[in-house]
Formats: C-alpha cells, structure tokens, sequence
C-alpha cells in the first residue's frame, strides 16, 4: 500500500489549491486538490508533508494538524493510504508548481471545483468546522466512486 499526504493549506478564510494542468498522464489532470505527494523511502507523514508542501508551493509549514487517514481501493492503481492535513502557518514565498497552477481559493468555492468525487466527503469535513479525526475507505471503479466508508472519532 502507498503512503502519500495531501494538506490544505489556509489563509485569510481560503484554501491553498493546486490546478492539476501541467502533467503529462497525470491521474489527476485537470482536477483541483490540495498539495502533497508520496512518500518516500522511510519518510513519515510529516516528513513527507513538509518536504512535499515545499517542493509544489515553496512555503515551509509552522503549524499543521493531521485531520485524518483514507484509504483508497481502485481497480486502476495500487491501494493508497493517504494522510490528510490542515496547515494554517507558514514561512516563505509561493513558488511555481510544475505540476499545475496554485491558487488560493475561498473555502465556500472549493466545494464546487472539479475534484473527484471521494475528496468532497473529506473536504465536506473539514470545511464543516468538525475537528473530529476521520477514517474514510473510498473504493473506485475508474474515475466513478462506488463505495465509502465514514467514520468519525
């Protein structure tokens, strides 16, 4: 099973989102998501959240809070256990992504961006003020999701 994270990064009432456009056989072309990536080698998930946080925005997180784990069951790709973040400080200056273009959008809009349809369950939770850590097990027929599992603590 791959490790990977994925942060929101948030300021003045919006979300850091990165536009999923410049990579080629991208599973995620033209989606909008949060910033992260894989793990890699012995890497925890905060390691490889702050190195993947400042790899795609040049920012160096202060403060952050693991919010919870999914986990994802596709027929296209290996199973992925992913740790989801919120960031609310951090150092630096926003860089170039070479993986898409990073805007910052306000969280009553994020919902309505194309995502795929597992990540609004989680977004749904974070942007309901709930600070309850969440597990959700998200299994996918190709792009269509045709299973979910909540569960809150």
């Amino acid at each position: 099973m791959t490790i990977t994270t994925l942060c929101y990064i948030e300021n003045n009432g919006k979300y850091l989102m990165l536009h999923r456009i410049k990579k080629h056989n991208d599973i995620n072309e033209g989606k909008w998501i949060g910033v992260g990536g894989h793990a890699e080698g012995q890497e925890s998930p905060e390691e490889c959240l702050l190195r993947e946080v400042k790899e795609e925005t040049g920012l160096t997180l202060t403060s952050y809070k693991l919010r919870g784990l999914v986990t994802f069951i596709s027929d296209k790709c290996e199973p992925e256990l992913m740790c989801v973040f919120t960031a609310n400080e951090y150092i630096g200056e926003l860089t170039e992504c070479n993986e898409g273009e990073l805007y910052w959008i306000d969280k009553a809009v994020v919902p309505t961006l194309p995502t795929w349809e597992g990540d609004r369950v989680f977004l749904d939770l974070l942007l309901s003020g709930d600070e309850r850590f969440f597990s959700l097990k998200l299994q996918y027929e190709g792009e269509k999701l045709v299973d979910k599992q909540v569960n809150l603590y």
